[in-house]
């Protein structure tokens, strides 16, 4: 098992290139089941859960090879529609499966989800989108079973904004009889993506991006070919590194756009964010000033970036209150962050951090793929060194991330425990 060393106290600086979106692949890795054909997907990050994902397309029949950052996906070759336990408890997102070879078999069998232990997330809403389509499904021994002649069009009004849920309907939908409406839709970049690749292959989906998406089914999907947007998420965490460090980092291969509610804030706490030739720089002040967030679903505060601002926070100029309003277990890096001398109070699911003038390295353990990206922002902001350990919650989510922050002058090195 690898850890992560690092000595912290080093002002990053220079240039960095942001991966391709582990969130916005793997749905449209999903996505290809709902057609024979071959499939190249470019710029995909590689991570640990897309390597999941590609043993569960193996494990379907279908055959994927990769070259570089592009994958191609050949499911003309799949032959079964039943995903197991053994492959879908690692990675929650593999339950998407279901969808797709719902509407292109007419029936499916997928194993109940697993996944990070950042709180419950069911799939209720995916299961009660599927029965609104014309789904029959059962629930037999940990597996959920589902079985149609072909999927209808229907309204589907989400309880709750459901990214996972949006996604899975959006491919369900795309080969149903009539229309399909989803209410109360979520509108992450990952969705429009998603909606961009389906229509690439042949759908006709209309309002990805807002709350009420349209879908008009059509008779059959072809593959297709696509870049996969950069990910948000891994951007946001070198936007992080460069304020606390009091860096200079100039972001290449990412959409500020996705990002408005994290640069916002991070402007109000004094960061320099200025774009040009569609490059983002970020130059950190000396101190960061406290700043209050809330997450929300998009275009709100990003609930995958709470770990890292709350790590920027632990070195503020003030007090903070976080509030954490998607997961209600999300806080498991407080105790690691206190660990650094950070000062932390939880009640409930608001957090009150104190900025202290600095933090000591410590040895730490990731509990989860963002919580793991905290203990790294803090790590680099530290005196002293660092060790972080359970580092494969970290590749699920972050390609290479110790070579990238090595090229903007950090002393991190990855080494065997």
């Amino acid at each position: 098992m690898d850890k992560l060393i690092i000595k912290g106290g080093k002002k990053l600086k220079g240039d960095v290139t942001v991966s391709g979106s582990k969130n916005a692949s793997l749905p449209i890795f999903v996505a290809t089941l709902l057609a024979p054909g071959i499939n190249q997907i470019s710029n995909v990050p590689f991570l640990r859960d897309i390597n999941t994902t590609i043993k569960v397309l193996e494990s379907l029949g279908g055959s994927v090879e990769g070259n570089g950052n592009i994958v191609r996906i050949d499911t003309s070759t799949i032959n079964s529609h039943e995903a197991t336990y053994d492959l879908v408890k690692t990675m929650r997102a593999s339950v998407l499966v279901l969808g797709p070879l719902l509407a292109r078999f007419g029936k499916a069998r997928v194993s109940l989800p697993g996944g990070c232990a950042i709180g419950a997330r069911p799939i209720n809403l995916h299961l009660k989108g599927l029965q609104a389509l014309g789904a029959e499904i059962t629930l037999e021994h940990g597996y959920v079973e589902a079985k149609c002649r072909r999927l209808k069009g229907a309204r589907i009004n989400f309880d709750v904004s459901t990214v996972g849920g949006t996604e899975h309907l959006m491919m369900a939908a795309a080969t149903a009889k009539g229309e399909t409406l989803l209410e109360n839709a979520a509108r992450e970049p990952e969705i429009v993506d998603l909606a961009l690749y389906l229509n690439r292959m042949g759908a006709k989906i209309e309002g990805a991006g807002t709350d009420t998406i349209r879908i008009q089914g059509v008779s059959e999907l072809s593959a297709a070919n696509y870049e996969v947007m950069p990910d948000r998420i891994e951007a946001g965490t070198f936007m992080i590194a460069a304020a606390m460090t009091g860096g200079d980092i100039r972001i290449h291969n990412m959409k500020l756009e996705h990002l408005d509610a994290l640069a916002f804030k991070m402007q109000d706490a004094g960061v320099e964010i200025t774009t040009r030739d569609g490059v983002v720089r970020v130059k950190g002040p000396r101190r960061v000033k406290s700043v209050n967030i809330k997450t929300r679903p998009y275009p709100g505060f990003p609930t995958d970036m709470q770990a890292q601002f709350m790590a920027m926070m632990c070195v503020a100029d003030g007090a903070s209150v976080i509030s954490e309003n998607i997961f209600e277990n999300r806080f498991m890096h407080v105790s690691e962050l206190q660990r650094f001398g950070a000062d932390i109070t939880v009640e409930g699911n608001t957090a009150t951090v104190k900025g202290v003038k600095k933090l000591s390295g410590a040895p730490v353990m990731a509990t989860d793929l963002r919580a793991s990206a905290s203990l790294i922002l803090a790590g680099l902001a530290s005196e002293g060194t660092t060790e972080v350990t359970r580092i494969y919650h970290l590749d699920r989510g972050y390609e290479s991330i110790e070579k990238k922050f090595a090229a903007l002058g950090a002393d991190i090195q990855r080494v065997k425990e």
